[in-house]
């Protein structure tokens, strides 16, 4: 039989701390849990025991403290957010069926041991999973440590060990009582390491032939004073490192077989945890919540054909592969394309799973939806902004909704009504109703109709483009070799490495388990060292240039001459949007080559581009926000923000503002805003820390109201467990209860920036909405393309080109009255780049 024995706390501490903190919609931690289900199916897939058991340490002392007042008396306590998901976990396992295993006064660690020699005792093989090395003593040839490490899982046989550390597995525990352990509060013998204890394992063969040869030339003077006078913490010591195998739990190995456990109970608690993927990982058949023993079995429904004219409300979603399905009062309706795109516009409330596609659909039979209410994706997307995901299926069982009726042909039919109806009243209880209405469902349209439209681009100079990117690649690779004096491939960070650091000797900065890093900023420490740097972040420059945007733009481009890019609306945090296949967001900007890229997005025949850009409008809600009067007062005369702030910290007139001191202002009016504290701002700045703080200290003293809003903002989220927007939109930060400073540190940065960014974010939503509409009701052939940030581009026939420019500015800057105006920029061209 194969054994295999999980150290429960062990992986456990080592999910936690290895992921990012993860909670519910709700607020329960849940990064832990996550973590060791992902270490368990990975172990199970690789290994495939017969057998599996999990122990976990109790509370209770154990013999070991008993023993020695100062056992592990240095060790932190268990952070409370690992401690609320315990309880969870366990109940998690045991609805999946894994035998756990503790015992009050023993340790895990024993119980490894204990059943490690069991299972060996039968004949059988035994894997001890785990991320404490304390268990490699137990390695023999029945027995293998999968030692877990923050990268990969080792396994550590006896061959292994002998190879790692100069001694036999058994002897580890020999090596601990002479160098102890400070994790545990293990005494050792004060003045001998590692090295040290090593070397005489290595000759004399145990703690015990030590002190029996202690006069042995071979002991140094030294190490035999020190090993002399702490003989009696040597043994203790020897005694608290040695795992027992005598720990009194059921030893035979069939006892951890694992059981049927209840496939309902942790489907539906893995549902309430968000964790759908894992639902299909451990194979459960159901997220939904288990159904009493009692109760009848559901009704089975028959889809019908959907009725030419439908009144009343109607539940509307997809049922893959684009066909969808209707449900109303307890019917289910399969509708034909046709039937489907008269519906839109009829005179029936549609509410809604996914409403961009039926905008789509809408569309392109010349519609507009006008029939669709309410969107429960969008709906779940703001009561949870922080889910990896939305579907039917999975909100059903998280929400708790039970199926009313079965439906062969449209398997999520039976919760769709009451799931969508629980979704409106969880928006109306969040105050967010008025952000899904006005917002996000008619910028839902807005998004399908871009999407439709695409935006034309020059293929001949895109392609002209790539063959320049190739040739200057090809220099830049000659000139890295030249340099190097080989040739190796520049894409391979193992073979960069090599020529980097062992043939051209530059000082290493961070050595990974595959070798040194050669990532950006490694690589950006290493300019002063030598020119082939330079080139060398050229070449991944342009080598990014040429796959992602050029050939990624070639291969984008439609038969209409356009791209089409999808745009999402249900993934950031902050509400912002999102673009993929292709990413028109993520259009390099800031190297004059990058930008060169959008000059291949060219207007239409006859057409113009028309770009519209916010001027600085975060700051500008920074300075409504806030209240300050004098950052208020610098928007409202029209002043450059950063000469003004600059001039009022140093206490000069604008005048007197250098270059330098504006651009130090600046990086702090923009660093303010996202949270960066003095160090972050010291690099941004190129000065000390120590200067850095100061030219904080010196803004928040010259502005005390942005200090108190940031203060405010924190206390706030910290009272609520979330942030808000302006505009109502809320994303929580369960951060700020962490008990580590650093996450803590983190969500308070969140917690004063969201406001700000989500705030510009959905200024932006709002003025696309405001800017189509506008569009359309004075019948203008102009049309939205794109949104990049704080950017609008329309393309518009030439004739109205100064009417557009007009609608662009006016909605733009009064979709909304703050303290402070909002500006915008507009420009025209006959391509992107010449219109910005």
């Amino acid at each position: 039989m194969k054994l295999m024995v999980l150290d429960g706390n062990s992986l456990v501490n080592r999910a936690f701390f290895g992921i990012k903190l993860l909670t519910t919609k709700d607020g329960r931690y849940t990064n832990a849990i996550y973590g060791f289900q992902n270490i368990l199916l990975n172990l199970l897939t690789a290994h495939q025991p017969d057998a599996v058991a999990i122990a976990w340490d109790e509370r209770a002392p154990t013999f070991r403290h008993q023993a020695y007042d100062g056992y592990k008396a240095t060790r932190h306590g268990m952070p409370e957010e690992l401690a609320q998901q315990m309880p969870v976990l366990k109940e998690l396992l045991t609805h999946l069926g894994f035998v756990q295993v503790s015992k009050a006064g023993w340790e895990a660690d024993d119980i490894l041991g204990t059943l490690a020699a069991a299972c060996e005792a039968k004949g059988g093989t035994t894997l001890l999973a785990t991320g404490d090395r304390d268990s490699l003593q137990l390695v023999d040839d029945a027995t293998t440590v999968l030692l877990a490490t923050n990268k990969e899982t080792i396994p550590m046989d006896p061959a292994a060990i002998r190879e790692k550390y100069g001694v036999a597995p058994a002897q580890l525990i020999d090596v601990k009582s002479l160098m102890g352990d400070s994790s545990d509060n293990i005494p050792g013998v004060p003045g001998i390491g590692e090295k040290t204890a090593l070397a005489l394992v290595q000759k004399f063969g145990s703690l015990q032939a030590i002190y029996d040869h202690i006069d042995d030339p071979a002991i140094k003077p030294g190490q035999r004073t020190k090993l002399g006078a702490n003989r009696d913490k040597a043994e203790l010591s020897y005694m608290l490192g040695t795992i027992r195998k005598d720990s009194p739990i059921e030893t035979d190995p069939a006892a951890y077989t694992r059981q049927p456990g209840d496939a309902a109970a942790a489907a539906h608690l893995l549902a309430s945890l968000e964790m759908h993927k894992l639902i299909d990982r451990w194979q459960l058949e159901s997220g939904s919540a288990p159904a009493a023993a009692e109760a009848a079995p559901l009704e089975t429904v028959e889809p019908s054909p959907l009725p030419l004219v439908v009144d009343g409300r109607l539940y509307l979603a997809q049922n893959g592969n684009d066909n969808w399905y209707a449900v109303q009062d307890g019917q289910v309706f399969l509708p034909d394309t046709d039937r489907l795109a008269a519906l839109l516009d009829g005179d029936a409330e549609l509410w809604v799973f996914d409403a961009k596609p039926l905008y789509h659909l809408a569309l392109d039979h010349g519609g507009i939806g006008k029939a669709i209410r309410f969107d429960g994706k969008l709906a779940a997307y703001l009561l949870n902004p922080s889910a990896s995901g939305y579907a039917v299926k999975n909100l059903a069982a998280e929400y708790d909704v039970p199926a009313a009726f079965a439906c062969e042909a449209a398997p999520d039919a039976g919760v769709l009504t009451a799931l969508l109806d629980k979704l409106a009243a969880a928006l109306d209880e969040s105050e967010q109703r008025k952000l899904h209405d006005e917002m996000e469902l008619p910028l839902a349209r807005v998004l399908a109709d871009m999407e439709r439209i695409g935006f034309g681009v020059d293929a001949e100079g895109i392609r002209a483009f790539g063959d320049s990117l190739r040739s200057e690649l090809d220099g830049i690779l000659q000139s890295i070799y030249a340099e190097v004096g080989y040739e190796f491939n520049v894409n391979s960070p193992k073979q960069l490495g090599e020529a980097l650091f062992d043939k051209l000797g530059l000082p290493p900065r961070k050595k990974t388990s595959r070798g040194y890093s050669t990532d950006a900023e490694t690589l950006e420490s290493l300019r002063p060292y030598s020119p082939v740097i330079d080139q060398i972040l050229k070449y991944r420059t342009y080598a990014k240039l040429l796959s992602t945007y050029v050939d990624g733009l070639l291969t984008a481009q439609a038969a209409d001459g356009r791209v089409h890019s999808t745009f999402i609306q249900t993934e950031a945090r902050t509400g912002r949007i999102s673009s993929t296949e292709p990413n028109l967001q993520n259009i390099p900007i800031r190297t004059e080559l990058g930008s060169r890229l959008r000059g291949f997005f060219v207007a239409g025949e006859g057409k113009e581009l028309v770009d519209a850009d916010y001027s600085q409008i975060e700051l500008r809600i920074l300075a409504h926000i806030t209240g300050d009067e004098a950052m208020q007062q610098a928007f409202l005369h029209g002043a450059d923000i950063h000469r003004s702030t600059a001039a009022k910290i140093y206490h000069i007139p604008e005048s007197e503002v250098t270059p330098q001191l504006r651009s130090a202002s600046k990086a702090i009016n923009f660093g303010i805003m996202y949270g960066k504290g003095a160090y972050s701002l010291s690099k941004d700045l190129d000065v000390s820390v120590k200067e850095a703080d100061n030219f904080l200290k010196t803004y928040l003293a010259t502005f005390p109201k942005v200090d108190g809003y940031m203060q405010d903002c924190i206390a706030h989220a910290k009272e609520k467990g979330y942030v808000e927007t302006l505009f109502g939109r809320r994303r929580a930060l369960p951060e700020l209860a962490s008990s580590n400073f650093q996450v803590r540190a983190s969500g308070e940065r969140m917690a004063r920036n969201t406001p700000i960014q989500g705030t510009a974010a959905d200024i932006i939503k709002l003025a696309m909405v405001h800017v189509w509409q506008r569009l359309r009701e004075e019948k203008l052939e102009a049309r939205l393309l794109l949104q990049v940030h704080d950017e609008l581009i329309v393309e518009a026939p030439e004739a109205e080109v100064e009417e557009v420019k007009r609608v662009l500015r006016g909605e733009m800057e009064q979709v909304v009255q703050y303290s402070v105006p909002l500006t915008t920029d507009v420009g025209t061209g006959k391509t992107w780049l010449d219109a910005h």
